[in-house]
């Protein structure tokens, strides 16, 4: 049974082979070429993007540390600011106390206060600290502008990185790639039908190896990665947004010369939620990055597979 088999075998693999759409060797060899040749440039195209984009989202992740940095820089001044006016208040308290109360030696107290202030040099004090406030709060308000400039800026490269993420995808070149493997199957079956009929395979079958090195590549990292950075570019965008405009808020001059208990808070609230939003900003940035880094290296692997396959059919 098994001699049957062995000799039907050779007949049945014969007559698929009849019955298959087969193409001539040699035009199974142009349609390779029509279908595989240009893949590199293709890629070359998407490299360039990508490092383009790599480029446009350090630069907005730079932005978006400056903007971290300076808004965590400038809530350490209004601490200061802070602790500052509540000791200016405190001295102003005891000053009015000076002429705020009645008992029957007031003269005589209101002198050993006077000599305790003056020995404490209270009113000095108050005026350096009224001194170091104003410097304080000028420095403040720089901090909050510049976080509020950085944070447009970052919001600006992450819109940019969305668009170039979503452009960068690849399917294209998928489109392309899907082809080129299809007609090497093709050219495999010609080589084949070829060998029976007794011609020189030898060229043929080195082009067909060469271009198997598409097998080994997975082109679907390279779409996988554009979409991660087109996310978090959005993400960053929006985060970004948000940010740019609390810290507009939050340093604007309304805000800024509330000086009650809840305005204060109000000011310290949207200092705060603008830092938060800077953080997420930049680490979005940084993701999109890292997304953008990663698929320049995917890229790279399938360039060398065309760039093998191309030479081979260029001969």
């Amino acid at each position: 049974m098994k001699g049957v088999f062995k000799l039907f075998l050779p007949l049945v693999m014969v007559s698929n082979l009849a019955h298959a759409e087969l193409l001539d060797l040699n035009s199974a060899l142009q349609n390779a070429y029509n279908s595989c040749v240009g893949i590199d440039e293709a890629l070359g195209e998407m490299k360039k993007l990508a490092g383009i984009n790599t480029a446009v989202t350090a630069v907005g992740t730079g932005l978006g540390v400056g903007a971290t940095v300076t808004g965590f820089v400038k809530a350490s001044k209004d601490k200061k600011i802070a602790a500052l006016e509540k000791e200016l208040q405190r001295i102003k308290e005891i000053e009015s106390t000076k002429t705020d109360f009645s008992v029957p030696n007031k003269a005589e107290v209101l002198s050993a206060s006077d000599s305790y202030f003056n020995a404490n040099k209270d009113e000095k004090r108050a005026e350096e600290y009224q001194t170091e406030i104003q410097k304080l709060t000028k420095q403040s308000k720089n901090l909050g502008n510049w976080r509020t400039g950085l944070l447009a800026g970052n919001t600006v490269t992450n819109i940019a990185g969305a668009i170039i993420a979503g452009k960068n995808n690849g399917s294209d070149v998928q489109v392309l790639i899907d082809e080129c493997r299809a007609s090497i199957s093709e050219l495999n079956n010609s080589i084949l039908q070829a060998k029976m009929n007794g011609q020189d395979v030898n060229e043929a079958q080195g082009i067909k190896s060469a271009c198997m090195s598409w097998d080994t590549v997975d082109v679907s990292k390279i779409n996988i990665r554009a979409k991660g950075a087109q996310i978090s570019s959005i993400v960053g965008a929006g985060l970004g947004a948000a940010g740019t405009i609390t810290s507009g808020i939050a340093n604007s001059d309304k805000i800024r010369d509330d000086d009650s208990d809840s305005g204060k808070a109000k000011e310290k609230n949207l200092n705060t939620t603008a830092n938060v939003l800077s953080v997420g900003a930049t680490a979005a940035s940084a993701s999109a990055l890292i997304f953008n880094a990663t698929q320049i290296s995917a890229i790279k692997k399938a360039a060398e597979a065309a760039q093998q396959c191309e030479k081979a059919l260029r001969g």
